[in-house]
């Protein structure tokens, strides 16, 4: 396997976890609102039945970001090289070295240190279709492209 292949594998991974995480808690949630029987208390429990639907739809919102985050994941092209950055590319820099699909954090293999981002961050639009050989400002400091893989 190479980097990018790598790469890619430690996004998915990441965005399964994720979504795997957010049905266990509601999986969680809607055993807890199932077990919200009526009781004396009255207010109390439709304050604790409000508690919980609010919740539910919240980790539902974030089920279907994460949705759509796999589904850009599925889209991003890791095989052959660009002349520009575009979703896929491995761009090497001046300071540090991006990966351009998903923002799942910091990648390390060895010595090897890559940020894999989301070509929607502030980063990824000025890597979008950059060449090797150009350069970029990022807070204040300017950023060479060393390769693009």
């Amino acid at each position: 396997m190479n980097l990018k292949e790598h790469l890619h594998q430690f996004c998915t991974t990441y965005v399964e976890e994720r979504i795997n995480r957010i049905q266990s808690q509601i999986k969680e949630i809607q055993v807890a609102f199932g077990s919200e029987t009526k009781s004396s208390a009255g207010d109390k429990h439709e304050t604790g039945r409000a508690m919980l639907q609010l919740e539910r739809e919240k980790l539902g919102q974030q089920l279907a970001e994460a949705e759509k985050t796999k589904e850009v994941l599925a889209k991003v092209n890791i095989k052959g090289k660009s002349k520009g950055a575009s979703l896929g590319s491995l761009v090497k820099t001046s300071k540090v070295n991006y990966f351009l699909a998903i923002s799942a954090g910091e990648y390390q293999e060895g010595n090897q240190l890559v940020y894999c981002i989301s070509a929607v961050t502030p980063i990824g639009k000025l890597l979008m279709g950059k060449s090797e050989g150009d350069t970029v400002t990022f807070n204040g400091e300017e950023i060479k492209v060393l390769e693009i893989c």
